[in-house]
């Protein structure tokens, strides 16, 4: 199992549209998509400034704001399946189709450790990837990513979350960051599994 993780950076980009028809096509069976925040969660932090939210009510905002952009994937390909839950996301996998996560079953009556802005959609991937024994973690981003480049180096430089780095110090899954443009190499990818990454699973992070 894959799980991709499309930026919010990309929900105005016609590289959206691509992404889900490619993943929906080729992906089917073995991907799960987790949306990322974009301009709805900008929206949580004007109204948090306006109103001076708590952290817990942001937090569940945003989990909201996670879920618009799941259901406007579904909309933009309609074979994607939304899934709530691990159980969801597991049926339609075996149904053969790829699973966009909606992550409302996290939000919460009380302060937890994802709560607050340090953890956002790039540490809910990682979490969700874990939960699910992913093989591999893709966070898709709106920006160039040099692949060279190691991991804490974008974190520093806020390509992915504060938080991330933590999540993903001790996976038992590949971590790899694409740009939008890299939509090709993924689909070549996810066609070429057995051939070219058998085995591909190291006891750490990589990418």
């Amino acid at each position: 199992m894959w799980v991709v993780k499309i930026g919010g950076g990309l929900s105005h980009e016609p590289a959206l549209r691509n992404w889900l028809t490619e993943l929906a096509e080729v992906g089917g069976g073995r991907v799960v998509i987790v949306p990322g925040g974009g301009d709805f969660v900008d929206k949580v932090r004007q109204y948090q400034a306006e109103w001076r939210l708590g952290e817990l009510a942001a937090h569940n905002m945003c989990l909201l704001a996670m879920a618009q952009y799941a259901v406007l994937m579904q909309d933009l390909v309609p074979e994607l399946v939304l899934a709530s839950s691990e159980a969801k996301i597991r049926r339609a996998l075996r149904d053969g189709r790829v699973a966009v996560w909606v992550p409302t079953a996290l939000m919460c009556d009380t302060p937890d450790a994802m709560s607050n802005w340090d953890a956002k959609s790039d540490s809910l991937a990682a979490w969700l990837s874990t939960m699910l024994n992913a093989e591999r973690l893709t966070l898709v981003k709106a920006c160039a990513i040099d692949p060279a480049e190691p991991l804490d180096s974008h974190a520093r430089s806020g390509v992915v979350d504060p938080r991330f780095i933590g999540y993903v110090s001790d996976a038992n899954y590949v971590v790899e960051l694409f740009s939008k443009d890299n939509v090709a190499l993924m689909r070549d990818r996810l066609l070429n599994v057995p051939a070219a990454w058998a085995g591909d699973r190291p006891g750490g992070a990589g990418g």
